[in-house]
């Protein structure tokens, strides 16, 4: 055994026997090693003689400092679809990306059974564009088959210098297509507004960034004094919205909501349990709120919807949510590095946990193909979308309840 490994096995050997004796202390009483120090010794051996046997008999010789990389990114990864070890650059790149400006291809994934699945290409991006759709399963990026137990390492190939092409082969149903896309910088608006009549308004969110309820508060300012200072109602279309930043989703749930709790979250560290309630102050004044929702509506879009709805402030028109209900924290590492790692559990303000399960719409309505537009700022189809056309008839039922009513 080599130096280098021999000193790495002492590391790893001294970092996990630590760990198992500090929680195992209490059993050193009686002067017998704990069976957890025991069974860490065996595996800390078991890493070293494969460390060993890679280095010495791989056909590429291969860097320590690229093995290890690789042993971290293979125990975060082995967690779940969503935890993951971010070296310098996908630190940065998440980092960029929570502000609304990074480089890709601009779609977001997830494994499902197995697959590679694409959740929703962002609005706009290069990979809309290029006809991919939410639910189409990533077979192979540039030609080299990937695995959903290399998520990781599919997303990297994904990335690359602005201008640079990729080729991405999905398959859709029995139909294997391959896009070509060229990679740029994304820089995703996530509100866009318009009028839908004289007094009903509409307003798209595509991603959940830290800005996001900033941007639909003024938009829904805009809408307002555009039609003399108030709406009779609102349409949030979250339709294809993949999610984002947490805070962001309960901030905009909060701009509609008087009080009650928005959503709970439990987890095994004391900061990962919480729950995060609304304050005074409605900006609608409880005007009608309808929201849209598809396969494609996950993780933050989820929380949204299912405040409102559990609080009966919307109704939901729609499909079935995508269903995430996990909760990422990004932790900072030495040498501007990162894990995302899963610490919590989120629940609905009625205690469900919508985890593979997802929002169910108060108005099931299948969606129609185009729609929406995959431009944020693409125009609208009052009657071509039939979800679209769903959640206007449900505002004018409100409204013709509401003046019944005086």
């Amino acid at each position: 055994m080599s130096l280098k490994v021999r000193a790495i096995l002492v590391v790893v050997i001294g970092v996990v026997m630590g760990l198992s004796l500090s929680i195992g202390g209490g059993l050193l009483s009686d002067n017998k090693p704990p069976a957890s120090a025991e069974m860490a010794w065996e595996q800390a051996q078991l890493f070293a003689e494969v460390l060993e046997r890679v280095k010495r008999d791989y056909v590429d010789p291969l860097d320590d400092s690229v093995l290890l990389e690789s042993a971290i990114r293979g125990m975060v990864r082995d967690l779940d679809a969503h935890s993951q070890y971010l070296d310098a650059g996908e630190y940065r790149d998440i980092r960029i990306s929570t502000t609304g400006s990074y480089t890709g291809v601009g779609i977001e994934v997830a494994e499902v059974d197995g697959a590679i699945v694409v959740i929703t290409p962002l609005a706009g991006s290069p990979a809309a564009l290029a006809g991919i759709r939410s639910g189409d399963e990533i077979i192979a990026v540039d030609g080299v088959p990937v695995s959903s137990r290399h998520l990781q390492d599919t997303l990297g190939r994904l990335r690359g210098h602005a201008g640079s092409k990729v080729i991405v082969t999905v398959r859709r149903d029995t139909v294997v297509i391959d896009h070509e896309i060229r990679r740029q910088v994304i820089r995703v608006a996530s509100v866009h507004q318009e009028m839908l009549s004289p007094s009903y308004g509409y307003v798209r969110v595509s991603q959940f960034r830290e800005n996001t309820a900033r941007e639909l508060a003024r938009a829904v300012d805009e809408l307002q004094d555009a039609n003399g200072g108030l709406l009779d109602g609102l349409v949030l279309d979250l339709r294809n919205n993949p999610g984002g930043v947490l805070d962001a989703a309960v901030d905009v749930s909060d701009l509609f909501l008087d009080s009650g709790i928005i959503v709970t979250a439990d987890g095994r560290a004391a900061d990962a349990k919480f729950t995060r309630s609304a304050h005074r102050g409605d900006i609608l004044d409880g005007a009608a709120l309808i929201v849209i929702v598809n396969s494609g509506s996950a993780s933050a879009s989820e929380i949204v919807a299912g405040a409102l709805q559990d609080h009966n402030r919307a109704t939901i028109v729609g499909t079935t949510t995508f269903g995430k209900g996990l909760v990422q924290t990004v932790m900072p590492l030495s040498r501007g590095r990162a894990i995302k790692l899963t610490t919590s559990r989120y629940y609905t303000p009625s205690g469900d946990s919508i985890h593979e399960v997802g929002i169910v719409p108060d108005v099931y309505i299948e969606g129609t193909p185009g729609f929406p537009d995959l431009s944020l700022s693409g125009l609208i189809d009052r009657e071509a979308d039939a979800q679209l056309a769903e959640a206007m008839q449900q505002l004018q039922s409100r409204a013709v309840m509401h003046s019944n009513a005086q």
